[in-house]
């Protein structure tokens, strides 16, 4: 199979994890689109969905889903979304979308994280994806020296020759070089650093379930 035909395996088996009556967290990327689409399928038998891209939202618009802000819902019971790489104990690396703040807001307010993936996505060690870092600008060469002491080159990410702007009016900092062998403990570390918004080390809301496309169809890991 394809990988887009491995994201739509996925996808659709997320739909399983999808309570009738329920506000669904919804996430941000290729994969996620493909959940999307299969979600338009059974929209009648749900409320609606939190949202964590502009561009999510408007694709469930789109479909007819009622789109509701995060302020509006207090839990939701599952958020489904994909991921850049995943390790063996759930840990992943996010934001390859630019999406990863708003994603991991949905995901703190969700009693369970599906993350939906292709085989390739799952590592033993996170870090060879870079690493992406929302940053309030004024604070952007700091936080690369920071990095730069870690063994880590981290570079604004630019889109048409400049830095990209996030849904959130930030920039984006990719970090490679990093074997990330403790992922709840950078994941602190770097948080704490003055001007980061949030980066892109999903430790503290790690999945709790990952559906892995295969060759062999789709493979469910429990962390």
């Amino acid at each position: 199979m394809t990988q887009d035909e491995l994201k739509t395996l996925v996808g659709q088996a997320a739909l399983n994890y999808v309570e009738a009556g329920a506000v669904v967290g919804v996430g941000t990327g290729s994969t996620v689109n493909k959940f999307i689409d299969a979600l338009g399928t059974i929209k009648d038998t749900i409320k609606g969905a939190v949202s964590s891209s502009v561009a999510s939202t408007e694709r469930l618009q789109a479909l007819g889903i009622k789109v509701f802000d995060a302020s509006e819902v207090d839990e939701l019971a599952v958020y489904i979304d994909g991921a850049d790489e995943i390790d063996h104990a759930g840990h992943m690396i996010k934001g390859g979308g630019a999406a990863l703040t708003r994603e991991k807001i949905v995901a703190a307010q969700s009693r369970k994280f599906v993350c939906i993936a292709d085989e390739s996505k799952l590592v033993q060690v996170l870090g060879q994806f870079p690493v992406p870092v929302e940053v309030i600008p004024m604070a952007t060469r700091r936080i690369v020296r920071e990095f730069a002491a870690m063994g880590g080159q981290a570079t604004v990410r630019l889109k048409d020759g400049k830095p990209l702007v996030t849904d959130n009016g930030q920039h984006i900092l990719d970090v490679t070089g990093l074997k990330i062998s403790d992922p709840l403990a950078f994941e602190t570390r770097v948080n704490q650093w003055p001007g980061v918004v949030t980066v892109g080390v999903f430790a503290l809301q790690k999945a709790g379930v990952c559906l892995l496309g295969t060759e062999a169809g789709v493979k469910t890991l429990v962390f």
